[in-house]
């Protein structure tokens, strides 16, 4: 059975895609990027999308039933190449060791955003 988990603060897209569906104890989370809780783009630094794009990822997999901790793959959309030791150095700050797998492509957003990130994780389940 295909779940599709939001709530009313979960940051929506007007684009035709759900933020998350759910698969047994596996959650799909869409790109999010440095957006509003109406799908506005919150434009800023490199650091502010990119700590606010996580802030909603964070968002979408609590309403998943789920947190950081449990994420096992990261995809990373960096627009501009220059901003990767940013990037690198606050990553940790979200995912700790042994870290998600994870893929980073750079020079691949429009002008309009700076970051996104997608990733696939598991349910929590308590005391995990």
């Amino acid at each position: 059975m295909i779940e599709y988990p939001s709530a009313p603060d979960t940051p929506r897209s007007h684009l035709p895609f759900s933020p998350a569906t759910k698969v047994g104890d596996l959650i799909f989370v869409s790109g999010q990027a440095s957006v509003d809780a109406t799908g506005k783009i919150v434009s800023g630094t490199f650091e502010e999308e990119m700590r606010r794009s996580i802030e909603n990822l964070r968002k979408v997999l609590e309403t998943a039933g789920s947190d950081l901790k449990h994420v096992v793959q990261t995809r990373n959309y960096v627009r501009d190449n220059d901003d990767l030791p940013l990037f690198n150095k606050i990553y940790p700050e979200y995912f700790a060791a042994p870290f998600p797998v994870r893929t980073t492509i750079t020079n691949c957003l429009g002008p309009q955003l700076r970051y996104e990130i997608e990733c696939i994780a598991v349910v929590s389940k308590p005391g995990s």
